[in-house]
């Protein structure tokens, strides 16, 4: 069996066994909260009786997905280069904010609106991962710590600033504040016509978001610059070896910046498909904790981007499912179980599967190499 195939199956049958374990854990954990949990996983493949439940079902589910994979991508990147951009939920938080203000200052034809918030969100998300990546490269300041005390600064920030100099118009009675809305130039249309395309009727609410789409092509892109180009090169190489890759012409320390910069532009993406497909306004009530439950989609994804879009659509249908387990009077805490369960199962499997796809290659090495003469090998 060549090397390649049975590095994929071993990769596809540890994950199986994972997610396995994990629902034995969670059936576990719903038994000891007094929960069956047959009902429980009946409720979490319940995506309602009539159509327009269904469609409603697979687009929160999609919705929920779309943000996450784009903060799967963002910690992916630092990993390719070693770096642990703990910061990514700061680096959103601050980016968006920014952003939905900006963008709410004036009001331009819809494409050049649009595409003016995706570049302030995506400077701002970079400026703020350039701060931990200049601290270590000149003085050697570990970017986990870096990170995650910028964290504490970025959401602190920016509830002051949304409750601030930030601020719109709040209505009589709101408990919430915001920043202004933003102009209907700025919203992204949505993508129901999708669904009225096989027949289906469109979901409610804001639909399925427009930003799907520009997820779709911003994981080719991260696809492509890692691994079929110079720059993805050298990002995994000075991840690798650093000093390696400086004897064969590369600069680390660039290379660092480069990574961490390019990772904090894309986490300053993820909370526009919900400011330009939802709520057209980052509040103070916006949802929190997608760069933490990135770095568990990149996990997951073993950061690749195909591998990304699979955990976060995993992650998506289990945060779907939360109201329905309710109903199921299920505690909505075996969500974040199974989340955990799934995460820590899959990543020992990934590492035993790749110690025995090595283990394999070796032994495979060491026949070949026996079958030769000493005369030969010596020659």
């Amino acid at each position: 069996m060549p090397a390649g195939l049975y590095r994929a199956l071993l990769t596809v049958a540890g994950a199986a066994v994972a997610i396995v374990l994990a629902v034995a854990i969670s059936s576990v954990a719903i038994s000891v909260a007094g929960a069956s949990p047959e009902a429980a996983f009946a409720a979490l493949f319940n995506f309602g009786e009539s159509e327009r439940a269904v469609v409603n079902g697979i687009t929160s589910m999609i919705n929920r997905s779309v943000p996450l994979f784009i903060a799967g991508l963002a910690v992916a990147v630092g990993f390719r280069m070693n770096l642990f951009n703990i910061g990514v939920e700061g680096q959103y938080r601050i980016a968006a904010l920014c952003a939905a203000f900006v963008g709410a200052q004036f009001s331009l034809p819809a494409p050049i609106q649009i595409l003016l918030i995706i570049v302030v969100a995506a400077a701002v998300g970079g400026l703020y991962a350039l701060i931990p990546a200049v601290m270590k490269v000149t003085r050697g300041v570990n970017e986990v710590i870096s990170t995650i005390m910028l964290n504490y600064i970025a959401i602190q920030l920016a509830a002051f600033l949304v409750r601030g100099p930030f601020t719109g118009e709040r209505a009589k009675g709101q408990l919430t504040t915001s920043t202004p809305t933003l102009p209907e130039s700025a919203w992204f249309p949505n993508l129901n016509g999708l669904f009225e395309m096989f027949g289906l009727p469109a979901p409610r609410g804001g639909g399925l978001w427009g930003f799907l789409a520009v997820a779709v092509l911003l994981g080719v892109a991260v696809w492509v610059l890692l691994e079929r180009t110079k720059f993805g090169f050298e990002v995994k190489a000075s991840g690798l070896n650093p000093m390696a890759a400086l004897a064969a012409g590369v600069k680390p320390k660039k290379m660092v910046i480069a990574a961490m910069v390019l990772s904090g532009a894309i986490a300053g993406l993820i909370g526009l498909p919900e400011i330009l497909g939802d709520k057209h306004n980052f509040g103070s009530n916006f949802t929190p904790g997608l760069g933490f439950l990135g770095i568990a989609v990149a996990l997951l994804g073993r950061n690749r981007p195909a591998g990304i879009a699979v955990a976060a659509l995993l992650f998506g249908f289990l945060d779907r499912a939360q109201g329905p387990l309710q109903f199921a009077n299920v505690p909505p805490s075996v969500i974040a179980i199974m989340q955990g369960a799934i995460v820590l199962l899959v990543v020992v499997a990934n590492e035993i599967t790749s110690r025995m796809a090595l283990r394999r290659e070796e032994r495979r090495a060491a026949r070949q190499l026996g079958r030769h003469t000493p005369v030969e090998v010596a020659a």
